[in-house]
């Protein structure tokens, strides 16, 4: 087996080669690709099935069905994006022609997370694709069945000098950073979101981060809350809460608090049964530190649903707590489960000062019929991304870059937007030599009045 090293070393002789470069290149690559997952798509249900116990439907949904989205439109859309841009000229260089390139950076390294691993890892892989990149990725090792199924599928079927799959665990990824990369994109904690751009910064690496945070869900008085309780329980449960942008907590007006609760309730036993840990579509906690960070929030306020969890198979049910204030543990960090904390607010600019008082969130969600309302919270609070009267839809959409701002992240992909993260815009003026204007030239006398003549 390569060795690190050799891998990258392979891969920028390979990029200097300019194989990478062409477009038809590119889009061969990606339908590739999407062939390579659908052909080995049992292979993958089972690998989510070991890790999380996750159910194919939602395997297919958030993890491959996203994947295929996403190379469809980037296939679609690639030659256009790629061709050089032309922009108009400034009256201070007429005559010129001005154009903006989109050119790969070279070795993109992808540094995936484990809450989505196939997903997390490759929609990045896709567009580092798309924009010409050699790629290596790094899977998380704690879906450690997915990891492996992903290194086996991916590295049989492209050349390593291309696109490779390295395993490992934190010397690994330590490894990796000190190699001569020309992007990273790594998908995490805030934590070690920090410590991967101190590495970047000591090669000087451009880098995106995409992070997470505890991420809202505002309930005013006018909400409809039968669709409210549905969308909110979905949002909040899929995955068993292990979503960077699920719905953190609920902030939701006192008048609507006990009835939201009932029919969130209800909602869960329609998902998923009178005990969830009897259901096929309820996934499990992926490891016992998790596990146990989670089950530690559980005596947190007012136990009003759920609570139940057993060790032997990581399962903690479905648990919506009351009476929480924002100094409790549960408000201090991302849950990253299945629960869900209310607190209350009396009117809405509270809400925006209590939210804005705190680091940015990834995601939030509002739950409103007053369209003011909806724009108050749209201008006045910084977030990442969002939904009005939804949660975590927003990701379905190629045409809506998603990321962070703040603690939650940089950078923006998905779509378009993954094209462009990982391409270079090379900005060339092109003049012409059989007309040139003297002002510029020294000596200066009597040209300043002329120079602000064509600024001003």
């Amino acid at each position: 087996m390569a060795s690190i090293q050799q891998i990258v070393k392979h891969q920028k002789k390979y990029f200097q080669s300019g194989a990478t470069k062409d477009v038809s290149f590119r889009i061969e690559q990606l339908k590739k690709l999407k062939n390579v997952l659908k052909k080995h798509e049992h292979k993958i249900f089972d690998a989510l099935k070991n890790d999380f116990q996750k159910p194919a439907f939602e395997t297919y949904g958030t993890e491959l069905g996203i994947l295929y989205t996403e190379i469809d439109h980037i296939v679609k859309n690639l030659s256009s994006w790629a061709n050089p841009e032309r922009v108009s000229g400034s009256l201070i260089n007429f005559p010129s022609a001005n154009t903006i390139y989109h050119q790969p950076y070279g070795i993109a390294l992808v540094i995936g997370a484990w809450n989505y691993p196939i997903q997390l890892t490759l929609n990045p892989v896709i567009g580092a694709m798309a924009a010409g990149n050699c790629v290596v990725a790094k899977p998380s090792e704690l879906a450690s069945h997915s990891s492996s199924i992903m290194a086996d599928i991916i590295n049989t079927a492209f050349d390593a000098e291309y696109l490779h799959i390295i395993e490992g665990a934190a010397e690994t990824t330590q490894q990796l950073l000190k190699e001569p990369l020309d992007y990273i994109f790594f998908t995490g904690s805030t934590r070690v979101g920090k410590i991967i751009m101190q590495a970047a910064a000591e090669q000087l690496i451009p880098i995106t981060l995409e992070l997470g945070g505890k991420s809202p869900a505002i309930v005013d008085k006018t909400a409809k809350l039968e669709t409210t309780a549905k969308r909110i329980a979905w949002g909040k449960f899929v995955n068993a809460g292990q979503t960077c942008v699920a719905p953190d907590y609920l902030y939701i007006h006192p008048s609507v608090q006990e009835e939201l609760i009932d029919k969130l309730t209800n909602c869960i036993h329609e998902f998923y049964g009178d005990d969830p840990s009897e259901s096929p579509d309820y996934p499990r906690i992926i490891n016992d530190d998790h596990f146990n960070r989670l089950t530690s929030y559980l005596d947190n306020g007012t136990l009003a649903s759920g609570g139940e969890y057993t060790l032997e198979d990581r399962y903690i049910a479905p648990t919506i707590l009351t009476d929480i204030g924002w100094d409790d543990p549960v408000m201090q960090e991302e849950i990253f489960g299945p629960i869900l904390p209310i607190l209350t607010f009396n009117d809405i600019d509270t809400a925006i000062a209590q939210i804005n008082a705190h680091p940015n969130p990834l995601a939030l969600y509002l739950f409103s019929e007053d369209t003011s309302q909806q724009q108050r919270i749209i201008s006045e609070i910084s977030f990442g991304g969002g939904c009005i009267n939804d949660t975590i839809a927003h990701l379905g959409n190629q045409n809506l870059p998603f990321g962070g701002v703040g603690n939650s992240g940089m950078g923006r992909y998905h779509g378009k937007a993954s094209f462009e993260l990982f391409s270079h815009q090379k900005s060339i003026m092109k003049k012409t030599t059989w007309f040139d204007i003297p002002l510029r030239y020294a000596p200066y006398k009597n040209n300043l009045k002329w120079l602000k003549k064509l600024i001003n």
